[in-house]
């Protein structure tokens, strides 16, 4: 398992770089899923877990999908506003406006190519991990009025990553 990155993590504001879609190992999908799905996530981006790479895992219910390299190629100009979260966020949930479709291509671990139309949920949750590739978070959609709300959640996260990112360059130099 993976430790997941927290807001104020430099990496998550950094866009992440293409790489090649057979190099993805399978035990890297598997660590990265369990992180996931231990975290309670529906998606989990590679920068979420500290590497600066094009790569994402969701699981909307149906199946865990690995993206590789992903381009959003349309979206729909109808937008819907939904409620939403993510783990490099603990306990927070707000509504976020999002194309209710969208046209997409990616790559699996295995070098497949795939070109799909998303919608709904799924087309939210591919759009929130793919934000992640580009160093966009799900707060820079809200108000600056909500972000003052939420100040002081927000700057109690920024100091948990600082410890853990603390920890980790300690245990590096171990």
């Amino acid at each position: 398992m993976f430790k997941v990155r927290l807001y104020g993590d430099p990496v998550l504001r950094k866009i992440a770089n293409p790489i090649d879609p057979t190099s993805v190992s399978s035990d890297f999908v598997t660590k990265m899923s369990e992180t996931m799905y231990v975290e309670d996530g529906v998606g989990l981006a590679a920068p979420q877990i500290g590497i600066s790479e094009r790569v994402f895992l969701y699981d909307v219910g149906e199946k865990l999908n690995v993206v590789i390299n992903p381009e959003i190629l349309e979206k729909s100009t109808e937008e819907e506003i939904g409620e939403e979260g993510c783990l490099s966020f603990p306990e927070i949930f707000d509504k976020v406006p999002r194309s209710v479709s969208i046209r997409v291509r990616y790559f699996d671990q295995h070098g497949e190519e795939y070109v799909k139309k998303l919608e709904g949920y799924e087309a939210r949750v591919f759009q929130h991990e793919f934000d992640h590739l580009n160093g966009k978070l799900f707060i820079d959609y809200l108000t600056v009025v909500r972000r003052r709300m939420l100040k002081s959640k927000l700057d109690e996260i920024k100091r948990k990553s600082a410890e853990i990112l603390k920890a980790i360059k300690a245990s590096s130099q171990n």
